[in-house]
């Protein structure tokens, strides 16, 4: 693909170049593994004037234990995601799986994904389930945003302007975690419907993100609030996974489009957050005799 007249390829050392570099060029479209944008610019969807390569910037493409939780840079891939932080971010681990090919996963990264603000963003579910944060930098300074926070429309987000995700900080699990995705084939998918499910057994409250089945990735506050029997386990029955199920349908806000009618994917829904809490409970409980489907 050969540049266009006056397009700018900044490739900065570091991220105070990087953000630099973005002050004085607010239009400068960052690529990290290019994975959605590569597409748009063959396709000719996109023309920006300038890309900003943060593939060079060393600090983007590490992460750290914070104690409670995860610190992922913005430049970490969704293979290692998959392949080193399984055992404390599960959720997050099982839906880096399921992005596109092995392929794609050795490019992607988390934040390439959240800057697309694609409601069908694979990562943003356990991301929404967990309660993450998102960092974003610009040359005035940073700023944390909830996760929550974070989604403002199909394929929007509260970045500002010269702002770049920096990196995106995710609780350890404190409990069991589930992620489902319903697509047309087992690999190289746009989802169809996805949800995932935190169960924090200490504090004993639950957390759930949807996808793929509104404007913006959601979260069923009603199925959260959902009156699990923490304090006798073995009273979990079928009936409450079902209600919960419908309560996280309920919460969904789908549409027709080529991939599925809205009907179906609420059904998807509910069938899939009836089973993520099965699994979860009895993950959380192996001593009882819940039964998981």
């Amino acid at each position: 693909m050969t540049p266009p007249a006056g397009f700018d390829f900044h490739r900065p050392a570091d991220l105070a170049e990087a953000l630099r570099l973005l002050a004085a060029d607010p239009e400068a479209v960052p690529i990290a593994g290019g994975t959605d944008l590569m597409v748009a610019l063959n396709y000719r969807r996109a023309r920006p004037r300038a890309l900003l390569d943060l593939t060079g910037v060393a600090d983007l493409r590490e992460w750290t234990d914070e104690g409670a939780a995860v610190r992922i840079g913005a430049g970490v891939t969704y293979a290692r995601v998959a392949a080193e932080l399984g055992g404390v971010l599960p959720g997050l681990a099982a839906a880096a799986r399921t992005v596109g090919s092995p392929q794609i996963r050795n490019r992607a990264t988390l934040a390439g994904n959240l800057a697309t603000a694609s409601p069908a963003g694979d990562g943003h579910p356990p991301l929404l389930a967990t309660g993450a944060t998102v960092t974003a930098a610009s040359a005035a300074g940073e700023r944390l945003m909830p996760i929550g926070d974070f989604f403002t429309g199909p394929k929007r987000s509260a970045l500002r302007p010269g702002e770049l995700i920096t990196a995106v900080t995710v609780p350890k699990a404190a409990g069991p975690q589930q992620f489902l995705k319903v697509g047309t084939r087992n690999a190289m998918v746009i989802a169809v419907c996805s949800f995932a499910l935190a169960l924090d057994t200490g504090r004993r409250v639950l957390g759930t993100g949807i996808g793929s089945a509104g404007p913006v990735p959601l979260r069923a506050g009603e199925a959260e609030a959902v009156d699990l029997p923490w304090e006798a386990p073995d009273r979990f029955g079928e009936g409450l996974a079902v209600e919960f199920g419908r309560l996280v349908a309920a919460a969904a806000r789908p549409i027709d489009d080529v991939r599925a009618t809205a009907d179906y994917r609420r059904h998807a829904l509910a069938v899939c957050a009836a089973r993520a809490l099965r699994r979860a409970w009895a993950e959380a409980h192996p001593e009882g005799s819940v039964r998981c489907g």
